[in-house]
């Protein structure tokens, strides 16, 4: 059809704008705004005017599309299979020539989804309108504001303004201006569904990861627990990586933030091992480096506020010496255990001379000390009996034949009768040690009356207790220094285990502030969504 306007050389002007009724559907992943809209477009049909006088009571009419002309007005941007999918209503005509057609629409649009900041994004979706075959010396194409009077809230999306702008487009095959009309559909994403189904979730995650350093290392559960975490924060990937769409644009900002705290789960899983394997290492593997106890055991541990398992905050009562650990009445593991029947020891370390207790003392100066203040030899298993005025019952023990019950004082049956229970005396004179001359009083094996007439050093039975003894002696020496070193190690592997607690809750908030805060918009959503 004609264009209706009363010179051709005149252009026709139609004034355009639309009114947003809702915002049906934002998909971020193919990158389209599905609305409802209505067009108002308005012009003067020059062929369509009437004389009211001549015509009473006909003040206006109605045609369909197809019996006047129409404004050929599309949407560029469709994404519609259709491309134009309005609904074809009548054209309201009154008597001067004023004509209105408001064709309404589900409208997919094209838009540009800008996922930096998601999920506190805001995003602007242009609408941009214009005639298909008419240039602007032909059709002059006006824009009016949009409404929204009529908006129905969405419960993802909040509308912030529809704005306009009219443009004139100059093509290199033409020289008449092309106008258009573009409306920007501005909205805000509305992040409480995100924060619950997705943000809350990945910091509780990472605040699991945490609990990697506190679960204790015999427990076999930490590296499980840290791959856990990292395959539930993989899964919150996928999900994010299915809403989002597949551009290198931007990484989205919750992305950023599952990035960072899966590094730090993967940082905690390579420090568990690096704990793991201090805490369980083999003593006899070798001795801890000095640069590593003087870094972790002293001052690492003395940062953390770390002391090491035994370790005395008492003074006025000071710490057992790492060779006698077993002195504390205490049971634990690896100590002996409670002194056996006294009636199973009837020796005693007074009953016994210097000749036989001095080569024990001599190699084991711990031993010594041990005897002078306790009364009795801790390693060697002697109990302290110094107010029975009875002995047992005769035992047979490691071959050894114990005679028939004493009275207190009298030497044991099996002994020279030499041997008595006086105080021991001065260590005697090394030359007569293995001599069979006798000893004279005060330098025999018990400082008897009668002194000692044959040396003890020649008795096999004896020898072969203090050889049972030293052996004894040996092994709980080796055995407390083997559990010195596995406490150290284990130790640096709690102290290594404390400082990854620290440092990873102090980056775990850092990253949680510092990337969720970056948003340009993040109080408002804050203060309209969550207050």
């Amino acid at each position: 059809m004609e264009r209706p306007v009363g010179n051709d050389s005149h252009p026709l002007t139609v004034f355009f704008t639309l009114s947003l009724i809702q915002i049906m559907d934002v998909d971020e992943k193919n990158q389209v705004l599905t609305s409802n809209m209505w067009l108002q477009m308005s012009w003067y049909d020059h062929y369509l005017q009437w004389n009211q006088s001549d015509h009473p009571g006909v003040k206006n009419l109605r045609f369909t599309t197809d019996q006047v002309w129409t404004p050929d007005i599309l949407l560029y941007n469709s994404a519609d299979d259709d491309f134009d999918s309005t609904f074809k209503t009548n054209i309201l005509v009154n008597s001067s020539g004023f004509a209105k057609y408001l064709p309404p629409g589900i409208f997919m649009s094209t838009c540009n989804v800008d996922v930096r900041w998601f999920p506190f994004d805001i995003q602007k979706c242009e609408l941009k309108f214009g005639s298909w075959t008419y240039d602007g010396w032909l059709l002059d194409l006006q824009m009016t504001d949009a409404d929204i009077s009529g908006y129905m809230p969405n419960g993802e999306w909040d509308l912030i303004g529809v704005p306009g702008t009219r443009n004139e487009v100059f093509y290199d095959c033409c020289k008449e201006p092309y106008p258009d009309v573009t409306f920007v559909i501005t909205i805000r994403r509305r992040t409480l569904y995100y924060a619950l189904n997705l943000l809350i979730p990945c910091v509780l995650l990472s605040s699991m990861t945490l609990l990697i350093f506190v679960l204790p290392a015999d427990s076999g559960e930490k590296i499980s627990l840290g791959i856990t975490v990292l395959l539930s924060l993989t899964v919150f990937m996928l999900l994010v990586a299915e809403i989002m769409p597949a551009t290198s644009d931007s990484v989205p900002l919750i992305g950023q933030y599952f990035a960072s705290i899966m590094i730090i789960v993967g940082m905690s899983v390579i420090a568990t091992v690096v704990v793991l394997q201090y805490h369980h290492h083999d003593p006899n593997g070798g001795h801890m480096p000095k640069w590593v106890r003087l870094v972790l055991l002293q001052w690492v541990a003395w940062f953390l506020r770390m002391k090491r398992p035994g370790e005395n905050d008492d003074p006025e009562r000071p710490p057992c010496a790492p060779h006698l650990r077993r002195c504390s009445s205490g049971s634990q593991s690896g100590s002996i255990p409670n002194p056996p029947d006294p009636t199973l020891h009837p020796l005693h370390p007074q009953n016994l001379t210097p000749l036989q207790t001095g080569p024990l003392h001599a190699g084991h100066p711990h031993l010594q000390t041990s005897a002078n203040n306790n009364g009795n030899l801790l390693y060697m298993g002697f109990p302290s009996i110094e107010d029975s005025s009875v002995l047992s019952e005769p035992v047979q023990r490691n071959n050894i034949s114990v005679g028939p019950p004493r009275v207190a004082g009298s030497p044991p049956p099996h002994l020279p009768s030499q041997f008595c229970s006086s105080p021991p005396p001065p260590t005697p004179n090394m030359d007569t040690v293995g001599c069979p001359s006798t000893v004279s009083s005060g330098g025999g094996f018990g400082g008897g009356p009668g002194g000692c007439s044959t040396s003890v050093m020649g008795d096999p039975q004896l020898q072969a207790i203090l050889e049972e003894v030293r052996y004894m002696a040996d092994r709980f020496r080796e055995q407390d220094e083997t559990e010195s070193m596995a406490d150290q190690w284990k130790f640096a592997g709690a102290v290594i285990d404390r400082l990854c607690l620290v440092a990873f809750s102090v980056f775990n908030i850092i990253c949680t502030i510092s990337i969720l805060m970056s948003a340009p918009n993040f109080v408002e959503a804050v203060s309209k969504d969550f207050v």
